[in-house]
C-alpha cells in the first residue's frame, strides 16, 4: 500500500464510484429485452457464456449496496438508468427507490440516461431512434429531477460504435466497419436532444462521458504517424470535437446521414461538464496483414491502422498496461486542444481488473491515476470530479463475469459482498482528503 501522503484536491471535488444498470441490476423478468439479452443468447458471444439475467441482483440488493457506498464515504454515485427497464411500467419506480435511499445516505446521485443497454425493438442507425431517446431523457428527469442535480447523457458512445456496430464483439452484433458511422452521429444527436429535453424539464449540470486516451505512433515513419493520427481522430476527436466545437474534425462531417449541419447545431448545445473514461493509451501503426489487437478485441487488417503492444509496463488481469501518466497527458491535451471551450472534466471511470481481495495492484493503480489527475490539475485543467470503476464486481460485457473491476467482490453462487483491500485504501484516502 502506499505510504506517500495523496495531494489535496480542492474545496468540493467530487469523489465517487459508477456502475451501468445492465451490469450489475439482473432482474431481467421485470424489464423489456435490450440488444445485449439478443446479443448474449448467441452461442459462443460471451467469454463464459453468462448472462445479466441475474448479474450482482442490485435491483433487490440496492440497500446493502447503498450501505456500502456510505460506508465507503463517496460524495457521489453513478448509476444508470435502464431505458428498457423505463419502459417498462412501474420500471421507473425501482429508481425512484434508489434515489431516495442514495440521498437519505448522504450520497448524490448522478444518473447516466444510456450505458449501452439499448431497449431490443430500437436501432441507432435510425434517425427515430435519437429522438425516443430524447423522450427517455424527458421522461427519467419528470421522475427523478427533484432529487438529481448532475446528469449524463451517454456513455462511450465511441465504444458502443467501433465495438458494437463496427467490429460486432459487441451489442448489437454488428461488422460495418466504416457503415456503422450513421450510429455514431444518431448517437450524438441523441445527446444533444436529451441535453435540450433536460434542460426543458429543469435539469441542470449536463454533460457527456467519452472514453478517451492518449494515442502514440509506433514509430516515426510517416506510416505509422498517419495510421496513428486517423486512430485519434476516430477514438477521440470524433466525439469530442462535435461536443466541444460544434463541428467534425477533417471532413467527417461529409460520412454522416441527414442534414449535418443543422444536426451540429443541437450536438454542439452547451454541456456543463465533459466527462472523460481513461483506462490507458493505445500504440497505433500502419496496418498489418494479421489482425491486431486491442484490449482483446481484434482489429481487421482490413482498417487503416493496427494496435501494438505497450512494452515495459505492468498489465492488469484484463492485459491493459498500467500508464498512470497517460491521464495527465491525456487531459494537457485537451487543454491545449480545445482552450477555452473545453468545458470543467470530470473523470467519470478509472479503473482496473485484478483478481482477489487483497488487490494491492488496485490499490497502485488508483493511486497512481489520482496522483496523476492531480498532477493535470496543477497544471491547469479545470478537474471537478474522479469516479472509480467499479463498485462491484459485475457482468463485464463480452467477458461476462470473468474480469473483476469491482471494489466490492460479489460471490457468484451466493452474490455475498466482500469489500477488497481497495475498497479500504479508498475509504482511508477520502477520509484524508476531508482532514
Amino acid at each position: 500500500m502506499a505510504t506517500r501522503a495523496m495531494p489535496r484536491f480542492p474545496d468540493g471535488f467530487l469523489w465517487g464510484v459508477s456502475t451501468s444498470a445492465h451490469q450489475i441490476e439482473g432482474a431481467a423478468d421485470l424489464r423489456g429485452p435490450s440488444v445485449w439479452d439478443l446479443f448474449t443468447d448467441g452461442a459462443g458471444r460471451v467469454r463464459d457464456g453468462s448472462t445479466a439475467a441475474v448479474a450482482c441482483d442490485h435491483y433487490h440488493r440496492y440497500p446493502e449496496d447503498v450501505a456500502l457506498l456510505a460506508d465507503l464515504g463517496v460524495d457521489a454515485y453513478r448509476f444508470s438508468v435502464s431505458w428498457p427497464r423505463a419502459d417498462t411500467p412501474g420500471g421507473l419506480d425501482f429508481y425512484d427507490r434508489l434515489t431516495d435511499a442514495l440521498c437519505a445516505a448522504g450520497v448524490r446521485p448522478v444518473v447516466t440516461l444510456f450505458h449501452w443497454d439499448l431497449p431490443a425493438a430500437l436501432d441507432w442507425l435510425e434517425r427515430d431512434t435519437a429522438v425516443r431517446f430524447a423522450d427517455h431523457a424527458a421522461r427519467v428527469a419528470a421522475r427523478l429531477g427533484d432529487r438529481v442535480h448532475k446528469w449524463i447523457t451517454l456513455n462511450e458512445p465511441a465504444e458502443h460504435t467501433l465495438l458494437g456496430h463496427a467490429l460486432g464483439v459487441h451489442a448489437p452484433g454488428r461488422r460495418l466497419l466504416f457503415d456503422a458511422l450513421p450510429a455514431a452521429h444518431h448517437q450524438l444527436l441523441a445527446h444533444g436532444l436529451a441535453v435540450r429535453a433536460l434542460r426543458a424539464a429543469g435539469a441542470a449540470d449536463i454533460g457527456i462521458t467519452n472514453s478517451h486516451g492518449p494515442t502514440w505512433a509506433a514509430s516515426d515513419d510517416p506510416a505509422d504517424t498517419g495510421a496513428a493520427d486517423f486512430y485519434d481522430l476516430l477514438l477521440n476527436r470524433l466525439f469530442a470535437d462535435p461536443v466541444i466545437l460544434g463541428r467534425y474534425p477533417d471532413g467527417m462531417d461529409a460520412l454522416m446521414p441527414g442534414d449535418v449541419a443543422a444536426d451540429l447545431a443541437v450536438i454542439g448545445e452547451p454541456v456543463d461538464f465533459y466527462g472523460v473514461n481513461y483506462y490507458a493509451p493505445t500504440r497505433v501503426g500502419a496496418p498489418q496483414e494479421t489482425a491486431s489487437e486491442v484490449g482483446g478485441v481484434p482489429i481487421p487488417p482490413e482498417l487503416p491502422f493496427s494496435v501494438r503492444e505497450i512494452e515495459g509496463r505492468p498489465l492488469t488481469d484484463f492485459g491493459w498496461p498500467v500508464v498512470p501518466e497517460g491521464l495527465t497527458e491525456l487531459l494537457t491535451g485537451f487543454r491545449d486542444r480545445y482552450g477555452a471551450k473545453l468545458p470543467p472534466v470530470v473523470i467519470t471511470e478509472n479503473g482496473c481488473s485484478y483478481e482477489g481481495l487483497d488487490d494491492q495492484d488496485r490499490i497502485a493503480y488508483l493511486d497512481g491515476h489520482v496522483r496523476a489527475l492531480h498532477d493535470a490539475y496543477e497544471a491547469g485543467v479545470d478537474v471537478r470530479g474522479y469516479f472509480v470503476w467499479s463498485l462491484l464486481d459485475n457482468f463485464e460485457w463480452a467477458e461476462g463475469y470473468t474480469r473483476r473491476f469491482g471494489l466490492v467482490d460479489v460471490d457468484r453462487e451466493t452474490l455475498a459482498r466482500t469489500p477488497k483491500a481497495s475498497y479500504g485504501w479508498l475509504r482511508e484516502m477520502l477520509r484524508e482528503q476531508r482532514g
